[in-house]
């Protein structure tokens, strides 16, 4: 069973996922999930807060992906991975208390059980070039 914020990782992914991809509503899908009794509430609240997150700042997350990766357009990548990396850009570019490391492996973890199998190598080389230029 993965931890809490492991889980609202999913949560959210799994939001942004149908978002992009059915473009159901926001609040309609987070209103189900949250009365799924396997996420726990801490869960879901972390997962939403991300997922709503997340959306008010896709443009300029969707620039900072694509700066990362330039040959790989955002519009082109997988809906897994592009939201993926939203996740995790949003996480690592805002001030919270998660190590942007963790993040990024969280990130990778995502990819491996979400993806296909060339996305936990993608997904950690854009978000490493992001560590890098953080810490540069």
């Amino acid at each position: 069973m993965p931890g809490p914020r492991r889980k609202g990782r999913i949560i959210a992914l799994q939001t942004l996922y149908e978002v992009d991809t059915a473009r159901h509503d926001v609040n309609a899908i987070l209103e189900r999930s949250g009365k799924n009794k396997e996420n726990p509430r801490d869960s879901w609240t972390f997962g939403a807060e991300l997922a709503r997150g997340v959306l008010s700042r896709v443009s300029g997350l969707d620039r900072i992906i694509e700066s990362l990766a330039p040959n790989w357009p955002v519009a082109q990548l997988s809906s897994v991975d592009r939201n993926i990396l939203r996740i995790a850009v949003y996480e690592i570019t805002l001030p919270t208390d998660t190590p942007s490391k963790v993040v990024a492996n969280e990130a990778v973890e995502l990819a491996k059980a979400f993806g296909s199998d060339s996305s936990p190598r993608f997904v950690n080389g854009v978000l490493g070039s992001l560590l890098a230029q953080s810490h540069a």
